[in-house]
């Protein structure tokens, strides 16, 4: 097989192993991706959509926007190709030394500080969080108490502390989002949606 032939190769098994499914002509690509990335067909039960998520998702990527991820992990996932294709960029505050000094400061974890010093770009914003469930914590804290409003949040959290919880918490708090239910998650799963959107939103450009 050519090393071409591979992903489509991968996406035709995993359709064909998905069987019969309720999907959405556009949710369907983010599944597959998901399920690319994990090997877990577990996800297809797994994965939630807010009614509005992916077409908000589309029109923040087309736009522009700025993507926020929790850990480095999960930016360096992101296709810069696709990125630059809309003029987008990828932040991650993780290791940026102020970040570690609030936290310190503060006696937060460094997701925490992380996420609360990117809260003057969080509005409009695609924020992927993929790995620390104190990361979506803060942001839906951002979001209640000091009225920011991403575009859309993905937030899959891997971990059996408070992972499935901040999920839950997401699903109820009225924002955009893509998630997984539970303990599973993490950065590639996290980096596979965006990168999903990002194909679609290609892919609508040039309809």
């Amino acid at each position: 097989m050519k090393p071409e032939e591979i992903e489509p190769e991968s996406f035709r098994i995993i359709l064909e192993e998905l069987g019969a499914h309720s999907f959405s002509a556009q949710e369907l690509p983010i599944v597959q991706r998901v399920i690319h990335a994990s090997a877990d067909f577990e996800y297809a039960q797994l994965i939630a959509f807010s009614p509005t998520a992916i077409a908000d998702g589309i029109r923040a990527l087309r736009s522009g926007c700025k993507v926020l991820t929790d850990v480095q992990m999960a930016a360096s996932g992101i296709s810069q190709a696709h990125l630059r294709r809309f003029s987008g960029s990828v932040r991650c505050a993780i290791q940026e030394e102020e970040t570690t000094s609030l936290a310190h400061a503060e006696g937060i974890t460094r997701s925490t500080a992380a996420i609360r010093r990117m809260s003057a770009d969080l509005n409009g914003a695609v924020v992927a969080i993929g790995n620390a469930p104190t990361a979506l914590f803060e942001l839906l804290r951002l979001v209640n108490e000091e009225g920011v409003r991403p575009a859309l949040v993905v937030g899959v959290p891997v971990g059996f502390v408070n992972a499935a919880e901040s999920k839950e918490a997401l699903l109820q708090s009225g924002l955009s989002f893509i998630t997984v239910r539970g303990r599973k998650g993490g950065s590639t799963i996290a980096a596979s949606i965006v990168n999903a959107l990002l194909r679609l939103a290609a892919e609508s450009s040039n309809a």
